[in-house]
Parts: C-alpha cells; structure tokens; sequence
C-alpha cells in the first residue's frame, strides 16, 4: 500500500480475490448496461458518411427511440454482455502488472502506464470479435445501409415474434464467416490496439494525477471517493480526445470491412478533413462520462468491500 500519496491505492495483494471477482461480475455488468446506448450512438456517427443520417448525438438518440425505440438504443446489447469476460481479464491484469512493475520501480505513473496498456492488450484480444458481431448489429435499423452485412428480413420478423434473442447474432456470424472466414472476427484488430492501449495506458495515470490534484485542493474532511469520482470523467475526456482519430478508423474498419488502418485513415482525411477526426467525439466523453463516475466508484468500493478482513480497521477512507 502506498502512504506517500493522500488518496490511497489498494494494491492487489490487499483483496480478499474471492470477494474481488464477485463483486466485479456485478459492477461490469451494470456498467455496460448504462452506457450502451450511446456506445450504439458513437459507432453510428463514426460510421456515417459527413452528416447524412444524424446531425450530432442528441439528434441520433431521438431519432432512433423515434424509429426503432428503446430497444433500437440497445441492438446488439446481449452479445455486447460476453465482454464480462474481457472486463474480468482487464482487472485481473492491470492489478498483476501493477504489482510485477512494483518489484522494479515505486513511480506510481509508470505503474499506471505499464499495466493500463498491458491490461487493454489483454483485454481486446478477447474483445474484438465481440465488437465485429455487435457493432454490425449495432448498425442494423437507420444504419442498415453502411454495413457490409444485414439481418434477412425473415430472420428479423422471427427475432421479434418468438424472441428469439440470438437469431439475428447468428445470422450475422455465419455472415461473417463465410465472407471473411475466422480472420473476419478480427478485422480492426491493429486499429483495436492502437486505439485502446494507448487509452488505457493515458487513462490510469491522468486518474491518478487528477486525482492527486484534486486532494490538494480539496478541504481535508473530503470523501476520497468524491475526489476519484471528479478524476475518473477528467481523465476519460482527456483519453478519449487524445484517441478519438483511432477510434474513428477502428470502427469503420470493422463496419466496413476495410483491411488498411493507414489508407482508411488517408480517405477519411481526404473526404472529411481534421473535423472527420472528432466524428463521436461527443457522444464519447458523454458515455465515456458516467462510465468513468460508475467505474472509480463501482472499482473503488469494489476494492474497498473486497480488503482483506485484517486489513480493513487499518485503512482510513
């Protein structure tokens, strides 16, 4: 545990794992679920052509709960849920770098760096084929047109009279496959990388950092959490604006099945200029937002609830 700082950092070898995973299980799903809808949103503005289908994020939520409703918001949503297991393996490997990184170094930035990058490398290893299927379901509805594959009609009326929840997930796997075979699962992959790592990677040490400030700032008598709860969306804008331009080709990379970050990257440049760049920007660091709020606090009490029963009276929040 570190007493340098004013906020502390429990380290991984303070949890009780049992609790950790538990917990953790619960908190990444609530999570996912809140800011769903304008993950979908972010992926159809990234994907359009200027402005021909939506004017901005506001304009994009209302006309899809006016065409396709709430459950428009949430397409592709229980296929999205099998990113649990990448949220767990995150975790996992940022708290293990974390503590390999401690042997060599007590520099709590480059700790934060490190194990932010490696966990995000981990991470979207087992992300992206889950993103290639929900974002082409993503794109199903108002976005139909911009994907390279589409829902059989007959397929989508079954889906919606017998609920058959995966039948439209099928339907685009074997899709897919028959287009790309199994390397189609992993188209963006690169893009993938060089988007999130570095994010990852920019996140963890302007939280920290952020953080740090804030506790200088603030009167001593302060909740710690209400501290990382004001880092974690600084940190998520800050991440999120560095990374945007990657952003925007890894999706249409994937939606669009292009194969070239760097000629994808070239078009967009030429057909929209720097302003293509912040495509989703806002719909980003909006999502991106209370994801951070949720995360630091869902991540920060996890951590909390999950000390070790030794430790607990020793720790002073």
């Amino acid at each position: 545990m570190q007493q340098k700082r004013n906020i502390q950092i429990i380290e991984w070898e303070d949890l009780d794992k049992k609790k950790f995973y538990s917990f953790g299980v619960f908190m990444t799903m609530t999570i996912r679920a809140t800011v769903y809808p304008a993950t979908l949103i972010r992926t159809r503005l990234q994907v359009q052509k200027g402005k021909s289908l939506y004017n901005g994020t506001f304009d994009a939520f209302f006309k899809i709960l006016r065409a396709e409703g709430v459950r428009g918001l949430y397409r592709g949503f229980m296929v999205n849920t099998f990113t649990l297991i990448s949220g767990q393996a995150y975790i996992t490997t940022y708290e293990l770098v974390r503590k390999y990184v401690s042997s060599y170094s007590t520099n709590n930035t480059l700790k934060s760096l490190v194990a932010g990058g490696s966990a995000s490398l981990v991470a979207q290893s087992i992300t992206v084929p889950i993103d290639v299927v929900s974002q082409q379901l993503m794109m199903q509805g108002q976005g139909a047109h911009l994907t390279r594959f589409r829902v059989k009609p007959k397929m989508a009326v079954a889906a919606r009279k017998h609920r058959v929840t995966f039948g439209q997930t099928r339907d685009i796997i074997v899709q897919i496959f028959a287009a790309d075979g199994f390397r189609g699962f992993y188209r963006g992959y690169v893009a993938s990388l060089l988007t999130y790592i570095p994010n990852s990677a920019v996140w963890w040490p302007f939280y920290h950092f952020y953080a740090e400030q804030l506790s200088k700032l603030a009167p001593s008598e302060c909740p710690h959490l209400v501290l990382q709860a004001m880092a974690g969306p600084l940190a998520a804008a800050t991440a999120s604006t560095v990374t945007n331009p990657m952003d925007v080709v890894r999706a249409r990379v994937q939606v669009e099945g292009r194969t070239s970050v760097i000629e994808t990257f070239k078009q967009l440049l030429a057909e929209e200029g720097l302003l293509g760049m912040t495509k989703g920007l806002s719909a980003r660091i909006i999502s991106s937002t209370p994801t951070a709020i949720v995360m630091v606090v869902g991540y920060e009490t996890l951590k909390k609830l999950s000390l070790r029963p030794e430790l607990v009276d020793s720790r002073h929040w």
